[in-house]
């Protein structure tokens, strides 16, 4: 398969994982900017596979369950503890709002974990599926606080700072705005987003750490977010300190993803590793 096979294959798997319904094959090839025929050829190779279905009855083509299969698959590989998403219903339970588990990897973050502790009222359930935005989230911003600014800002710009749309009427557009939120969450041990990725929404998020050494660097963050109309500035003082005991607490548990796998493929001494 050529580069160009394989770069139009992830466009396709790309394309399908973000819409709800299944697509027709002119819809499909004109979206990504194929000739039907190259689309249907990929189309047919992706079937071929497992990783397409398609419907017999009006021919359209979706994603099949693989792909959710082998993002599971990953994560079980990653070794995420139970301990870990204990944690996360913990928190959940203590603030009643909506608790989301972030990893960062290859200069971002990744959702992979999620706890809903609203119990009645408005409730905030956004889409695990949607990307980190690190310049307008507060997972994003959290973890960004963690690193030199210099690095903080060119992720930031790479990914679009200020012009990105469809972002929530307090989205940041100017640099030194953006900087003083990062030097607020280094100073304040949290960060905060309200109505910045989306509207109507507020969230608060902190980093935790691959370990308990001082430096070491942040393995993810956690978050607690609901409606704007709920989480108030008065709510920030009691959410931020649930948050940091959470962090202290998945900190401390972190390090036995690793002691765990090695365990698990048959090192007996990996587990009294330090």
């Amino acid at each position: 398969m050529t580069v160009a096979a394989i770069d139009r294959a992830i466009s396709m798997i790309e394309l399908l994982a973000s819409v709800p319904d299944a697509m027709e094959l002119s819809e499909i090839a004109a979206t990504i900017g194929l000739p039907t025929s190259a689309a249907h050829r990929t189309l047919a190779t992706l079937m071929s596979r497992g990783w397409v279905i398609q419907d017999p009855a009006n021919q359209t083509y979706a994603l099949s369950l693989r792909m959710g299969l082998l993002a599971f698959r990953n994560l079980d590989a990653r070794y995420i503890p139970d301990l870990a998403i204990e944690v996360l219903h913990k928190l959940a339970a203590k603030t009643q709002e909506f608790c989301r588990l972030a990893i960062a990897e290859s200069g971002g973050l990744t959702w992979v974990a999620r706890a809903q502790g609203a119990r009645q009222g408005l409730r905030y359930d956004p889409d695990m599926g949607a990307e980190v935005v690190l310049h307008a989230t507060a997972n994003g911003k959290a973890w960004l606080s963690t690193l030199d600014e210099a690095e903080a800002l060119k992720l930031a710009f790479a990914e679009g700072l200020g012009t990105l749309k469809g972002m929530g009427p307090n989205y940041i557009t100017d640099v030194d705005a953006f900087r003083e939120h990062l030097n607020s969450a280094r100073h304040k041990g949290y960060a905060t987003a309200v109505d910045e990725g989306e509207a109507g929404a507020t969230a608060l998020a902190v980093p935790f750490y691959c370990n308990e050494t001082p430096g070491a660097p942040a393995a993810g963050t956690i978050s607690v977010a609901g409606p704007t109309l709920r989480m108030r500035p008065a709510r920030y003082a009691e959410i931020s300190k649930e948050l940091q005991v959470a962090a202290r607490e998945m900190t401390a548990i972190w390090p036995l993803r690793i002691r765990q796998r090695d365990f698990t493929t048959g090192d007996p001494q990996a587990s009294l590793a330090p």
